[in-house]
């Protein structure tokens, strides 16, 4: 069989790793990707084409929400079936949750999106955008028997491939700034790159990439701390339009029995809205009722985010409100993995 040479799609949607610095004045402005190549000449060296897309304006990160995920979504289906492969240039701040939501986003896709950015600009002296970018090149054009070895939403930084919908940024500083807690590295970089195949995400390929574009934001997100206020929650629950909310809890799923609390969740969840029960802890799951502290929150319907992100947690219900699904299934669909999100 001849060797097919990989095509992939550079998507370049904002963030540092695109930054240079103007010689004159300091500042840091975009970086015109259709120059690529001539600030990394060692791109020439991978076995693969790659072709570039910028959005007409880069986006911060931290100014990064779902319209803009449906930019890249389209970008993606538009040029599905001219690529092997897409690499996509994001701010690393809230990266998670963009990498994420097209995992939702993204049903059957059959080829690998990741991932990457960088905490210093792709012009400065130690930049990590090198590394990060021609790695995440390299893991995109991977293919055996001209098939893609990747076949999900990615997530690369610094020497490390990760699934995205599992992925928390953990350091603002560091150049190893994300991790992985709840499920193993997908491949690791060194003298040798090492794809951990078990660890890989297995789409049916007989069907179709379906894209959904329908994202519903009408959505809260409390992290309980102790000393909550009743009229903190009250307003926030009784928002106009509220279809659902991330709760994090304590530890394996925990929270405060007190009795207005768990009538106030107990009322909302009547009313309709949907209540996900995550924990606050970096790792681990919850596990409601394994403690009288989570009993109550299982016996009122909440539903248990397992070991899901907070991240993942969010784009997965804007998915799944998006999706109008019913709610006699909701909580069944929610607590099933449908992209490898939660175990």
């Amino acid at each position: 069989m001849t060797k097919a040479i990989p095509n992939i799609l550079l998507i370049y949607t904002g963030g540092t790793i695109g930054m240079i610095k103007d010689p004159e004045t300091g500042a840091l402005r975009a970086f015109d990707f259709d120059n690529l190549l001539v600030r990394i000449p060692e791109l020439k060296l991978l076995e693969c084409n790659i072709e570039t897309t910028s959005f007409d304006e880069p986006i911060d990160s931290s100014n990064m929400k779902p319209e803009y995920w449906v930019e890249i979504a389209e970008v993606i289906e538009e040029h599905y079936h001219a690529f092997d492969g897409f690499v996509v240039l994001h701010g690393s701040d809230t990266m998670s949750y963009t990498a994420s939501a097209l995992s939702f986003m993204l049903e059957h896709l059959a080829k690998p999106v990741v991932f990457t950015g960088s905490q210093l600009p792709i012009g400065d002296l130690r930049t990590d955008a090198k590394e990060n970018l021609i790695t995440s090149i390299q893991v995109t054009a991977l293919q055996h028997y001209n098939k893609p070895v990747i076949k999900e939403v990615c997530l690369y930084f610094e020497y490390k491939l990760y699934r995205a919908n599992r992925t928390t940024k953990i350091n603002a500083e560091h150049f190893e700034a994300f991790a992985s807690l709840n499920y193993p590295d997908l491949a690791e970089s060194g003298v040798h790159l090492k794809v951990n195949h078990e660890y890989l995400f297995k789409p049916n390929a007989r069907k179709e990439l379906l894209v959904h574009k329908t994202l519903d934001s009408n959505i809260a997100l409390v992290k309980l701390f102790p000393g909550i206020s009743e009229a903190l929650l009250r307003s926030i629950f009784s928002t106009e339009g509220l279809k659902g909310v991330v709760l994090e809890t304590y530890g394996a799923g925990n929270c405060s029995t007190e009795d207005w609390f768990v009538a106030l969740l107990k009322d909302t969840i009547i009313k309709g809205v949907h209540i996900v029960n995550v924990t606050q802890c970096s790792g681990g799951s919850v596990m409601m009722g394994q403690y009288e502290t989570s009993e109550k929150l299982k016996r009122i319907g909440l539903i248990s985010g397992k070991d899901i992100t907070t991240e993942a947690a969010i784009c997965k219900l804007m998915y799944l409100l998006g999706q109008n699904v019913s709610p006699n299934l909701f909580k069944t669909i929610y607590q099933t993995a449908l992209r490898g999100e939660l175990t």
